[in-house]
């Protein structure tokens, strides 16, 4: 198929070059000049902006970091016309990005008004996942236009699942990643108390990774160096998915949950933790480095009985 890709940064970038190396043909385009040159030295061609990527394709794919820059890519702006103005007809527009599920229903909203058919179909699996072709995709829209998607999908993902109707995508995505960061937290403070109670890495791992305490926040990316070879923490904690990334979707799941009344203390408390965690500092590095803010955050042993 012919392709357009908008946004290669260090998602969209390995996923682009997924689809050329595929067979596909793929014409993008990134603000930044130094990831358009990266792209391009892996076969994407460059288009002089997105609206001209846009022109002649099959599917436009968009990844993109906020839902506010997805509609201003779809609309354009004055003098510069947007990818909906640019496509021809029957074009599949396929939005990649996390944003708000309100943002999403907007964009599927703008597409279909325009003529054109839409989904919403944010991922799952970060950097690594995005090279390596195993991404998870969560995608929203109609069950033709998701048949269309599927084998192309196919090429940067190894499960693809239709959630349902436009927006329902972002609504797996929000609700998958509050499930993570509520997650990584628990386990973190779980290892920062066994170190406090003489408790080896290796024995908390080996026990709770058999047992009712087993996830992927601890099996896949545990967050102490040692007991998973690949997890960021044996690598100075540099991010497959950084902590500015799930502050950015727990307060999408934050504003999910207040619009739809939710009482989902863990929820809003993890999004608070998170947000406090990349304003200090670590937004650049992984996620699961949460657990040197819990330890920069704990009392001496014995304090919070000394102070009851």
């Amino acid at each position: 198929m012919d392709i357009a890709f908008i946004g290669l940064g260090h998602m969209g970038g390995p996923m682009a070059v997924n689809l050329v190396t595929a067979g596909h043909r793929v014409t993008g385009f990134d603000l930044v000049s130094a990831l358009n040159e990266a792209a391009a030295a892996h076969g994407v061609v460059i288009a002089e902006s997105a609206a001209a990527a846009a022109r002649d394709v099959d599917i436009v794919i968009t990844m993109l970091q906020q839902g506010q820059h997805v509609i201003d890519a779809y609309q354009g702006s004055p003098g510069m016309p947007g990818l909906l103005a640019s496509a021809r007809a029957g074009t599949l527009f396929i939005d990649s990005s996390t944003i708000a599920v309100a943002d999403a229903r907007a964009v599927h909203g703008l597409a279909q008004g325009a003529g054109f058919r839409s989904l919403d179909a944010p991922v799952s699996g970060g950097v690594m996942g995005a090279e390596a072709g195993t991404l998870a995709f969560m995608v929203g829209g109609s069950d033709e236009d998701f048949a269309t998607a599927e084998p192309v999908l196919q090429v940067m993902g190894r499960r693809i699942v239709h959630c349902g109707g436009p927006g329902l995508g972002q609504a797996a995505k929000v609700c998958n990643n509050l499930i993570l960061g509520i997650s990584m937290i628990g386990v973190s403070e779980a290892f920062v108390l066994g170190e406090r109670l003489g408790l080896a890495h290796q024995a908390l791992f080996d026990v709770a990774s058999n047992a009712s305490g087993q996830c992927w926040a601890l099996t896949t990316n545990c967050p102490v160096p040692g007991p998973v070879s690949a997890s960021p923490a044996n690598n100075d904690y540099r991010p497959g998915f950084s902590g500015a990334l799930m502050a950015k979707d727990l307060g999408l799941a934050e504003h999910a949950i207040v619009d739809a009344g939710i009482h989902a203390e863990l929820g809003l408390l993890a999004a608070a933790v998170y947000r406090r965690f990349a304003a200090e500092g670590g937004g650049g590095l992984d996620f699961s480095a949460i657990i040197e803010d819990i330890r920069a955050h704990s009392g001496a042993p014995g304090e919070s009985e000394a102070m009851a």
